[in-house]
Order: structure tokens, then C-alpha cells, then sequence
């Protein structure tokens, strides 16, 4: 990931100087108007080597039917400034980055196992958020795929403001025991994606995430959907990545050019290099003119 790691110390070292970059560059066309937790333009993967993937068979599960007849359908009002597909009527800047991302997922799923996916940074405001709801949306955009999207942020909680969702029953209430699986998920427009809100404040999240029942959630629900996708709290401040990261069969780490210290990011990747990390999604990076408006690293790097 040499070449991560030279973009984002070359984009430390400008921003030191008084120089901003303006959207992104080697990953996609600078649009404006998205906020500091979007994408203004391409959010690549960089494959550096994890598990093993599976898809589900086409047609609804006797699984994925019990759970659709007992969770409960919500009403959704989702952000169109920040979820891309949301209004699948109009091409916007940034979906075909967020599908050259979905590819390289199914390219490494070809190879090993990979349903779980964790989404996360090594400090806030870096675009986690925006990458794992963008990625899910993209996801079942495509016919017979399925996504269950949770928060697994139980410090600060934001997909379902995203989603426009309510944020609770969710994964705080059933990691509590306070709520069953089937209670704390929703159905919202979309039947191919469902949601867990994180649900109320969690005084104790690192014990909660460890106590048990997550792991019994991700087998009991897990085998209904093509994917689990789990937004983190980022990683450096707290240990939940970490203990998340062990229940998932990969790991994706945003960080955002021109914010995100050098160090920092290197250290984060450091971390997670044991615990099945995929590769790095760079959000927010300095636009270039290419072919097609988009440019993302080809190839795989190694994982050493």
C-alpha cells in the first residue's frame, strides 16, 4: 500500500503548507456540495490479502422469509446528499467508484471467504459511515443480492440518521438482552437491504461487543444475506474495531486525504493486518482528469 501511504503523507505535508485539496484526485471527479464525511469523487480498494466468500442462492430462504415476517417495517427518509443511491433515477459523482469498489470485493470473494465486512477509520469524521451505507446501497442494487447493514457504533450511532431509520430497538438492546434479533431489525423500502440501528447509548460498548451475543447474532442472521456489512467506531481512539473485527471475515479501513495523519493510517493498517484486513478505501482525494472521470490503483498489494 506504498502508494496510499505516499498520497496521504504527500496530502499531510499541503495541508502543513496552507494548501487544500479540493476533492479527490487519484480515485475520482471532485464534486461539490458533499459534506466532510462524503466522497467527492472515488473510494478505492486496495486488496492487500483476507478470508473467504460465499453468495447466497438466488430466491428468498426459508431464513431471510422468517426474518422479513418478523421484523419490523419502517418508514425510511433517507439523506440524498449522502447516500448516492438513494434516488436511483440520476447519475451522481461518486457511484461509479462506489461499483469499481464492489468489484474488487467480489474479485477477493472469489478467492476466500468473505460475507462480514467491517467498515472503519482510525479517527473520526473520516467517511466510514458514508462508505459502508453507499457500499450496502450499491450492493443490492444488483438483482438478487441481499445486505444486512448494522451499526456497530454504539459511542455515536449514525447510519440511521442516514437512512432517515429510527435508531432504536438496535444492537446496544439486543447485545443487552433487552431485544430479540428479529425485533431489532428493519425492513425499510428497499426488502433486498435490511437495518440494525445501534440503538440506545451503551455506558459499557467494548463488554457489550465481547459478551457473546454478537457473535450469536451474525450466525443466527448471517446465512440469509449475501452480505454483513458493520460499520465500527474508528480505531485508534477505542478498542471496538478490534474486538468487531474478530467476528467479520474482513476488514476495510477509510481514510481520508488530506485529514487522516500519516502515521495514523499506517498504524491502523498495521493493526489490522492480522485481523483480515482487505485493503484501504481513500475518500475525499485530489481529483485528475482520466479516462472515464475515475482512476483507481489496479492490482493487488502484497501482504508482507
Amino acid at each position: 500500500m506504498s502508494r496510499i501511504h505516499d498520497a496521504l503523507k504527500k496530502a499531510e505535508q499541503e495541508k502543513a503548507a496552507g494548501i487544500t485539496p479540493e476533492g479527490v484526485s487519484q480515485a475520482g471527479p471532485a464534486a461539490s456540495g458533499f459534506p466532510e464525511s462524503g466522497l467527492s469523487g472515488a473510494a478505492q480498494a486496495v486488496a492487500t490479502g483476507a478470508p473467504l466468500g460465499v453468495g447466497q442462492a438466488d430466491g428468498a430462504s426459508p431464513l431471510l422469509k422468517s426474518i422479513l415476517e418478523r421484523c419490523a417495517q419502517s418508514s425510511w427518509n433517507p439523506d440524498k446528499k449522502t447516500l448516492l443511491f438513494s434516488d436511483g433515477q440520476h447519475p451522481v459523482f461518486g457511484a461509479e467508484e462506489f461499483r469499481t469498489l464492489r468489484s474488487h470485493l467480489y474479485m477477493i470473494r472469489d478467492r476466500q471467504r468473505l460475507q462480514t465486512l467491517l467498515i472503519t477509520s482510525a479517527l473520526p469524521k473520516e467517511g466510514k459511515t458514508f462508505i459502508a451505507g453507499n457500499l450496502a446501497q450499491v450492493i443490492v442494487r444488483q438483482p438478487g443480492r441481499r445486505v444486512l447493514l448494522i451499526d456497530g457504533d454504539l459511542r455515536l450511532s449514525q447510519m440511521h440518521q442516514r437512512l432517515g431509520a429510527p435508531s432504536k430497538p438496535g444492537l446496544s438492546d439486543y447485545l443487552r438482552g433487552e431485544a430479540d434479533e428479529f425485533s431489532v431489525v428493519q425492513r425499510g423500502p428497499i426488502e433486498s437491504l435490511l437495518f440494525i440501528a445501534g440503538g440506545k447509548v451503551a455506558p459499557n460498548p467494548s463488554e457489550l461487543i465481547a459478551n457473546g451475543r454478537l457473535k450469536l447474532l451474525l450466525q443466527r442472521l448471517g446465512p440469509a444475506f449475501d452480505w454483513v456489512i458493520v460499520d465500527s467506531p474508528p480505531a485508534i481512539p477505542v478498542s471496538d474495531a478490534k474486538l468487531l473485527a474478530d467476528l467479520c471475515d474482513g476488514v476495510l479501513v477509510v481514510v481520508h486525504a488530506g485529514t487522516t495523519p500519516y502515521d495514523l493510517a499506517r498504524k491502523v493498517c498495521q493493526e489490522f493486518r492480522e485481523k483480515r484486513l482487505l485493503g484501504v478505501v481513500l475518500n475525499c482525494a485530489e481529483a485528475r482528469s482520466t479516462y472515464g472521470s475515475y482512476y483507481y490503483y489496479g492490482g493487488h498489494a502484497q501482504k508482507k
